[in-house]
């Protein structure tokens, strides 16, 4: 129980009586009209009923209208907040005979709202006065009070009454003095009070269970229902307590003494309007005697926060309205005063002024003010606090603006060596929800340096992860900075921060051993760019650890954890020629590392092959002890034969003449078919057999090479008569040079003699006599066809040709008409021909020779025209080599032979170029 005595007053509302417009009179209060007994609000009017049966409308423009609603008098009225339907209670005729009647305030019926039902209120069939009525927002619920204690209730479709229906819920001893209904979900409450108790029907089960809440009831209009702020609560207003109900049980009860008139809920607030005076009402089910002048006080209670939002005193209210915003109070004498609500910045304000800082957060948070708005009244509460010299209660308000305000703002008013306990509790809760910035973590930590509070340093630093609230690598600077190594590196271990575990490791530690082991715990990309940066140093200091981890980590890696594991994760593998520069100063161990790569990995990087074998050949150059230097030369040469070296064959070319290994070189000349180099490097060397070696070996694949030979022999003064008989022999047996050429060449040694070219030159002499025998046998046989060729050619214009086949040349049957016969000599049936023919005017059987020299003939055309143009081209350009290089890319220097060459002498222009294609095509059929 709330004893509202102690809750703090405030005039948080604006009183002002509604005036009319100015008019010529000056302006005037506003005056409802006499008689009135009943009142509402809702759809943007202040809804009133008289004693004359007549409804009034006020919109706010102070526009009043009205409508006649009964022939007697309203008693009742209940206008729905979501729809334009209004509910009235009144009476048509003398008696007890209340009519309940249901208006559509958007339809009308000759210019009056449409009356959609009009029902007798009457409790079975007994009349009796109507108390209170309140309807259901869905429209499917209407609830009558009646004196005798009765409830009835009209379910269904309330502005019909063919879709609804009637019975009594509730039969009792006790006048009914309030009903509310209560939605939550899809459960509805109706709460039935009297004035000896209270209720709640549970509607949306069948049946309709009831459960008694209390005891005790109240007067008419001392109870109404609160909005969800309060969880939709049913509330009673007794003389001694304000109680508060939930359909299944009481809630809390606030102690507001006096005799209760009228009581409402608008915007989270309790309005309450009681006597001024205490003393006992003369019937507790009139609550209240119009006749009664006594001053009335009018309290509005914030029960969130617990105190009093306004206080006055009125005569005689009629009612307290709630619409467009603001609360209208009605007195007797017919005046409304308006009462609106102060803005929030208003009312905080004021409880500023009064150092009210804790109710100015609570009402902050009950007007859902946004978080800016809360922060700065934090950060008020706390300057009040600071000032006051009360730290610590100042610390905890900035301290709930973390967020918001500027930390700086808080850090410069406790940089004070006394404030630093509270400076540092700040700090952590600024780490604790992450809004800390590097030089924030950097000030905590000297604070607790400061401090030497040793176990909230490791209470700070070796929090678990997911309550990391700090900038990690700040922390390690710093921590490494005051030379809390141990500290930096298990903050560095613990969030994966590998460089700087391994800096303070390398640098500061000087832990080799143990930077590698971590190295080879991290995973494969951490591992190889930390082996980058930081092998040179590993290498110097451990280098034989180094090098078996980069074994691993080039071959088949998996974190140190893992390999000792399962196994089931698949390795990974680095760019084994990327470390090659780590093994800067240690020789031996890159060669190990080559040698196990080149072992395991036969697909490594060119690189790798190359470094070895750079590596051996220094190694091999330099060593003196000869059976390890046949060992290395072995090596070298088992290295240049592995294969690996065909694309970067000059690199290892390069590599073997810059170390005079002779062997490699030779055997690169080889794979490189550099057969001419070869030679060179054994004239060079004056090894004459090896010459003749290797023009036997490769003269086949470079006939150059003989001649190459004899040139080198014949300019040696010394006797090479052998050698020179050799090459002599060879090039004779291949027809590799022209005789005189030979001569030409051996003429330049002087010790060579014709004895040595004598019997070379007598074969090739013998040769050419054959040769000329046979040219000259091969032109008689020409002339002696041609010229028979000419007799047929001429027997066949002047002599008639005789036809004696017997058979188609085509199917090889026998000759029927009609036929085709053609003077080369073949003839076919008519129907053959046509088939197989692609002319006309050609046998079949020799169209396809007939075309080969036709187009042979062509071709020999063609060529001679463009003879003529490459002539002229040749002498108009500038560049004549590119003329021809261009021409014979094109083969048109290309010999054509179509029967044989002219005999030498006879110009080719003698012969007559029509005879010539018939000797051509002649010859093709003979053929």
């Amino acid at each position: 129980m709330a004893a509202y005595l102690q809750w703090r007053r405030f005039q948080f509302f604006d009183k002002e009586t509604v005036k009319e417009p100015a008019g010529p009179d000056g302006v005037k209060p506003f005056a409802l009209p006499p008689g009135i007994t009943v009142c509402d609000s809702g759809r943007g009017s202040l809804v009133f009923g008289d004693m004359e049966g007549q409804i009034w409308f006020l919109s706010r423009s102070l526009q009043l209208s009205n409508f006649q609603a009964y022939k007697l008098r309203v008693t009742h009225l209940y206008q729905l907040k979501q729809h334009s339907i209004l509910a009235s209670v009144g009476e048509d005729e003398e008696g007890i005979n209340p009519l309940v009647k249901v208006w559509n305030l958007e339809k009308r019926d000759g210019g009056n709202p449409l009356c959609t039902r009009i029902f007798p209120a009457i409790p079975g069939n007994k009349p009796t006065v109507v108390s209170c009525l309140t309807v259901h927002e869905n429209l499917n619920f209407m609830a009558i009070g009646f004196a005798d204690g009765s409830v009835v209730l009209t379910k269904g479709d309330i502005t019909r009454d063919r879709h609804s229906k009637t019975q009594i819920l509730h039969e009792g001893n006790y006048p009914v003095t309030g009903l509310a209904f209560r939605q939550s979900g899809k459960t509805t409450h109706l709460f039935v009070v009297t004035t000896e108790n209270i209720q709640s029907y549970t509607l949306s089960v069948k049946d309709y269970p009831r459960l008694e809440l209390d005891t005790h009831g109240c007067g008419l209009r001392c109870s109404t229902l609160s909005d969800p702020s309060q969880d939709l609560q049913f509330i009673v207003a007794g003389n001694e307590c304000v109680y508060l109900y939930q359909p299944d049980e009481r809630g809390p009860c606030f102690a507001f003494e006096g005799q209760k008139l009228i009581v409402h809920w608008y915007r989270g607030y309790l309005i309450i309007v009681s006597k001024d005076r205490k003393g006992s009402p003369k019937s507790e089910f009139a609550g209240s005697d119009p006749q009664n002048s006594d001053k009335q006080i009018l309290n509005v209670y914030d029960l969130c926060n617990k105190f009093i939002a306004y206080n006055s005193f009125f005569d005689d209210v009629v009612d307290v309205l709630a619409e467009w915003g603001s609360l209208y109070v009605l007195t007797r004498d017919g005046n409304i005063h308006a009462l609106q609500e102060k803005d929030t910045q208003t009312k905080l304000e004021m409880l500023f002024r009064k150092n009210l800082f804790e109710m100015a957060i609570n009402l902050a948070k009950s007007h859902h003010l946004d978080s800016d708005g809360l922060s700065e009244i934090f950060r008020q509460y706390g300057d009040h606090l600071y000032n006051k010299g009360n730290h610590d209660g100042a610390i905890q308000q900035y301290i709930r603006t973390i967020g918001k305000l500027e930390p700086s703002y808080v850090i410069r008013k406790f940089l004070d060596a006394q404030r630093i306990h509270n400076l540092t509790a700040y700090l952590q809760t600024l780490h604790l929800q992450s809004l800390a910035n590097a030089d924030h973590t950097t000030l905590l930590l000297n604070c607790y340096t400061k401090l030497k509070d040793s176990s909230k340093l490791e209470e700070f630093i070796k929090t678990s992860e997911s309550e990391v609230h700090f900038d990690v690598e700040t922390a390690i600077k710093v921590l490494r900075q005051a030379g809390y190594y141990s500290h930096a590196v298990y903050l560095a271990e613990k969030h994966a921060h590998h460089e700087w575990f391994l800096k303070i490791q390398l640098e500061d530690i000087k832990n080799y051993q143990e930077a590698l082991h971590y190295i080879g715990k991290l995973p494969f990309d951490q591992a190889e760019s930390n082996m980058k940066r930081y092998g040179k140093i590993l290498m110097h200091h451990v280098p034989n650890e180094t090098t078996e981890l980069l074994k691993i980590l080039c071959t088949d890696y998996r974190p140190s954890g893992d390999r000792e594991g399962s196994g089931m994760l698949e390795g990974k593998k680095a760019n084994s020629e990327e470390f090659i520069p780590v093994f800067a100063n240690n020789s031996r161990e890159l060669k190990a590392f080559l040698e196990h790569m080149t072992e395991v990995q036969s697909d490594s990087p060119q690189g790798v092959y190359d470094t070895l074998l750079e590596l051996q050949l220094q190694n091999w150059a330099h060593e003196q002890d000869l059976q390890i230097k046949e060992k290395l030369h072995n090596e070298a040469i088992t290295l240049l034969k592995s294969g690996r070296f065909k694309t970067v064959f000059h690199k290892a070319l390069v590599l073997c003449q810059m170390h005079n290994f002779k062997d490699g070189v030779l055997y690169l000349y080889e794979q490189g078919k550099l057969f001419q180099q070869i030679m060179h490097y054994h004239m060079q060397n004056e090894q004459y057999k090896k010459v003749i070696e290797v023009c036997e070996l490769y003269g086949e694949q470079e006939a150059c090479l003989w001649e190459q030979a004899l040139s080198y022999f014949a300019r040696k003064e010394e006797d090479c008569k052998e050698y020179i008989t050799a090459v002599l022999k060879h090039i004779e047996n291949k027809n590799l040079m022209p005789p005189l050429l030979v001569v030409q060449t051996l003429a330049h040694n002087s010790t060579a003699t014709l004895s040595v070219i004598k019997d070379y030159l007598i074969n090739k002499l013998q040769k050419q006599s054959r040769q000329i025998e046979q040219d000259e046998q091969r032109i008689k046989k020409y002339r002696d066809e041609s010229t028979r060729i000419r007799q047929e050619i001429e027997e066949l214009k002047t002599s008639p040709k005789i036809f004696q086949k017997t058979k188609c040349s085509i199917c090889t049957s026998a000759l029927e008409l009609p036929s085709v016969h053609f003077l080369c000599g073949h003839s076919f049936h008519q129907h053959c021909f046509e088939s197989y023919s692609e002319s006309d005017s050609e046998c079949p059987t020799c169209m396809p020779e007939n075309r080969k020299v036709t187009d042979m003939i062509r071709a020999q055309e063609q060529k001679r025209d463009l003879h003529d143009q490459f002539q002229h081209q040749l002498k108009c350009s500038n560049d004549g080599f590119s003329v021809v290089a261009d021409y014979f890319g094109r083969g048109v220097f290309n010999k054509l032979t179509l029967i044989t060459d002219l005999p030498s002498g006879k110009s080719a222009t003698s012969i007559d170029a029509g005879l010539q294609r018939e000797l051509l095509i002649h010859t093709k059929r003979s053929t």
